[in-house]
């Protein structure tokens, strides 16, 4: 029999088993708060976590996520280019009032509601990436391609 999850990651396993996957939350005794302390937790590639970073738009203040290979940083340029709108930084606040999860454990998931999303494309050359899962300890593996479809995501060229 498999441990309870905490709130947060229970709210991403409910989410998901809801959405019909089968993906599991699986909570670790270490952070996964950065994509090297988490690839290093799971034991895979830093590219193959999915970081999940909430940007707000510069006019209207609408939330953006932002999936981001491990290893990679988000260039705001092409970003901006993609959406058609400028985007900047999320305090910690906004993007808990957002997505009501923590910055350290964003899931590309679960939101309170719907958010405009980009998925970088260097993410669909793996056959498994781990996101996060509501907390700095939680993740769950899934294959690319289904981050598109789970998020209604746009896969582009958004790396520096």
């Amino acid at each position: 029999m498999s441990k309870q999850l905490s709130k947060n990651a229970q709210k991403i396993q409910t989410f998901l088993n809801k959405h019909g996957f089968d993906f599991e939350v699986i909570e670790l005794p270490d952070s996964t708060r950065t994509a090297n302390d988490a690839a290093q937790a799971i034991g895979c590639s830093v590219p193959q976590i999915a970081k999940s970073l909430i940007f707000k738009t510069k006019d209207t203040e609408e939330p953006i996520l932002t999936i981001v290979s491990g290893s990679n940083r988000l260039d705001l340029t092409k970003a901006k280019s993609a959406l058609d709108r400028a985007i900047q930084k999320a305090d910690a606040n906004f993007v808990r009032k957002h997505t009501g999860f923590p910055i350290g454990g964003v899931p590309p998931v679960g939101h309170k509601k719907t958010i405009t999303t980009l998925i970088d494309e260097d993410l669909l050359q793996y056959d498994t990436i781990w996101a996060a899962a509501g907390t700095p300890h939680a993740v769950f593996q899934l294959p690319p391609e289904a981050l598109k479809g789970l998020t209604k995501g746009t896969v582009k060229d958004i790396k520096q």
